[in-house]
C-alpha cells in the first residue's frame, strides 16, 4: 500500500502532465495568435463553473485574498507566461520558468519560515540545468522582454504558490479554486481585449481544445495543484511542475512526431532525478542524548 503522502504526490503530478499537454493543444486545437485569450478562456469559464457547482462565495477577508491570490496564480502568471513564450522560443521560456522552485524554497524560507537546504537548492539547480538540455536549442535567442516576462511569471507564480499555503481558506476546495480562477479571468479580461480585439470566428475544433483547456487544464488541474498546496510543502509541489516540459516533450516526439536527441534524453533523466530527489525526505537523526539513555550515579538518586 501506498503511504497517505506518496499517494497524495503522484496525485498532484497529475497537474504538470496536464499542463504539459498545453502546447500541443495550442498549435493543433486553436486560432494562432491569440495567447492572452486562451489564457482568458481557460481561466474564466473553468472558475465560473467551479463556482456554480460549489455555490459558495468568498466572505470576509477572502474577497481582497482571492483577487490577490488569483491575480498571482491565474492572471499575471498566464499574461506574463504567454508574452515570454511569443517572444522567446519555447525552450528558453522553459528554461527560465524552470527556476521557479529555487524561488519557492526561498521564499518559503522568509514567509513561511520553512528550512532552505543545501540540498533543495542544489537539486532545483540541476532541475534546470535538466530542463535546459531537454528544451534548449542551439539556435535560440533571447529577447530581453521575453526574458523579464519569463522571469516576472516564474516569480509572481511563486508569491502565488506561497501565499497559497500561509492563507489556507476554510471553504472547500473547489470553492477557493473556483474564486481564484474567477479573479485571475477578471484580471485577464480587459488586458485580452484591449491588446488582441474583438473574438474570432471559431470552428468546433477551436471550442474543443479550449474547452479542453478550461476543464481538464484548469478546473481539474488547478484543484488538484491546490489540494496539493494544502496538504504538501510548497517546494514538493512545485519541484512536480518540472515534469510539465517533460510531458510537452514527451508529447511532441510521439504526436508531432519531433526528433529527440540524445542530449535531451539525458536532460529528461536529470529532471526526473531532481523531481524524485526533491521528494525523498532526510531522516532527521536523534541526538546523542535522545539516543543513550541517562545513566544516574547510585549517589544521586
Amino acid at each position: 500500500m501506498l503511504s497517505n503522502r506518496v499517494s497524495l504526490l503522484l496525485v498532484t503530478a497529475i497537474t504538470p502532465l496536464l499542463w504539459g499537454t498545453t502546447y500541443l493543444v495550442t498549435t493543433e486545437f486553436l486560432p494562432p495568435h491569440r495567447p492572452l485569450l486562451a489564457a482568458l478562456l481557460r481561466s474564466l469559464p473553468a472558475g465560473l463553473l467551479l463556482v456554480a457547482i460549489t455555490r459558495v462565495l468568498p466572505s470576509g477577508s477572502w474577497w481582497w485574498r482571492s483577487l490577490v491570490l488569483g491575480t498571482l496564480n491565474i492572471g499575471s502568471f498566464n499574461a506574463l507566461l504567454f508574452v515570454g513564450a511569443y517572444r522567446l522560443p519555447g525552450g528558453v521560456a522553459a528554461t527560465v520558468g524552470a527556476i521557479q522552485p529555487l524561488l519557492v524554497a526561498v521564499l518559503s524560507a522568509g514567509l513561511l519560515r520553512q528550512r532552505l537546504s543545501l540540498r533543495t537548492v542544489l537539486t532545483a539547480i540541476a532541475g534546470v540545468f535538466g530542463v535546459g538540455l531537454l528544451v534548449l536549442r542551439a539556435t535560440a535567442q533571447l529577447d530581453m522582454l521575453g526574458v523579464l516576462a519569463a522571469v516576472g511569471g516564474a516569480i509572481v507564480m511563486a508569491f502565488g504558490v506561497v501565499l497559497s499555503k500561509r492563507w489556507t481558506s476554510p471553504a472547500p476546495l473547489l470553492a477557493t479554486t473556483g474564486w481564484q480562477l474567477v479573479a485571475g479571468g477578471l484580471v485577464l479580461l480587459p488586458v485580452a481585449f484591449l491588446v488582441e480585439g474583438a473574438l474570432p470566428d471559431f470552428t468546433l475544433r477551436n471550442l474543443a481544445g479550449y474547452s479542453y483547456l478550461a476543464l481538464f487544464g484548469s478546473a481539474v488541474a488547478y484543484a488538484l495543484w491546490f489540494r496539493g498546496l494544502r496538504e504538501l510543502a510548497p517546494t514538493e509541489v512545485t519541484f512536480l511542475g518540472l515534469l510539465s516540459p517533460v510531458t510537452a516533450t514527451t508529447l511532441g516526439w510521439l504526436v508531432l512526431d519531433q526528433h529527440l536527441s540524445v542530449w535531451q534524453a539525458i536532460g529528461g533523466l536529470i529532471v526526473l532525478g531532481a523531481l524524485v530527489t526533491a521528494q525523498v525526505r532526510r531522516k532527521v537523526r536523534p541526538t546523542p542524548a535522545a539516543e543513550a539513555p541517562v545513566l544516574v550515579a547510585a549517589g544521586e538518586r
